[in-house]
């Protein structure tokens, strides 16, 4: 039996892409899920389609004001504040990612695994769109990292991941600025030992909305803890009843 399971999404003005997210997540996630949407602002134009599901019965909807810091850190955060246990999807509300990954993900984390990583560059994932130098950057840290470091995962970046909330109640999580924040979690719990899966998931650009990502101001965040993964060693492994090795641990 799959665990019941938390997503996080954080949104800012994204009414236009949240009811096609949503009948997406009801067709293709076959999971039991409650979903706890995180907003900064009261004229967020996503609210009144939220708002709608909730009026008609939805009770897997769950509205939640960012009450740490204005931005998409302090959302997720906020968000990760919500989960009492067990496994937590971030999602992001832009329609980028295939959620009928969904279900298999959380089989790797139900398998013993504390992240589970939806993965563009590993073998059978992909990515469509964006642009070419953020693309480049992304692949050759998630690649580098795997190779050189040993992370067990080609796609460190991504933010489209399951963790597990009692891992990161465990981990110190000091990013303030932007998505740099998956990254030193995957980092920091692939040095504390914990155990990360990938599974190989297609990415595709936003065709509406705009994208809250800003790849110069965040930059310098990324290889902060890009460079922390080389500076420290690992701790010893802390298996939690895992009975296979991750997808993608033999580099395919």
């Amino acid at each position: 039996m799959s665990s019941h399971l938390n997503i996080v999404i954080p949104v800012y003005n994204e009414g236009a892409n949240l009811p096609i997210l949503w009948a997406r997540l009801c067709s293709q996630v076959q999971t039991d899920f409650t979903a706890h949407v995180v907003y900064d602002f009261d004229e967020d134009d996503t609210l009144p389609v939220l708002e709608g599901l909730i009026a008609r019965g939805d009770k897997r909807v769950h509205l939640v004001k960012n009450d740490l810091r204005a931005g998409v850190v302090g959302a997720i955060l906020t968000g990760f504040n919500h989960v009492d246990h067990g496994p937590v999807l971030v999602l992001m509300a832009d329609l980028s990612d295939d959620l009928t990954q969904v279900d298999s993900m959380l089989a790797l984390y139900d398998q013993g695994y504390h992240i589970v990583v939806g993965s563009r560059y590993m073998k059978g994932g992909r990515l469509e769109g964006g642009p070419r130098f953020k693309q480049f950057l992304s692949r050759m840290s998630g690649l580098t990292l795997c190779w050189f470091r040993g992370i067990p995962t080609h796609d460190a970046t991504n933010a489209f991941k399951i963790y597990d909330i009692d891992m990161l109640r465990s981990l110190t999580i000091e990013s303030d600025r932007g998505f740099e924040l998956s990254l030193e979690i995957t980092v920091k719990a692939f040095l504390a030992g914990y155990q990360i899966a990938e599974i190989p998931s297609p990415w595709k650009d936003r065709s509406r909305g705009e994208s809250r990502f800003r790849l110069w101001s965040w930059l310098p965040h990324y290889l902060r803890w890009y460079f922390f993964a080389f500076r420290h060693r690992r701790e010893p492994s802390r298996v939690r009843g895992i009975k296979r090795h991750a997808v993608g641990e033999d580099g395919q």
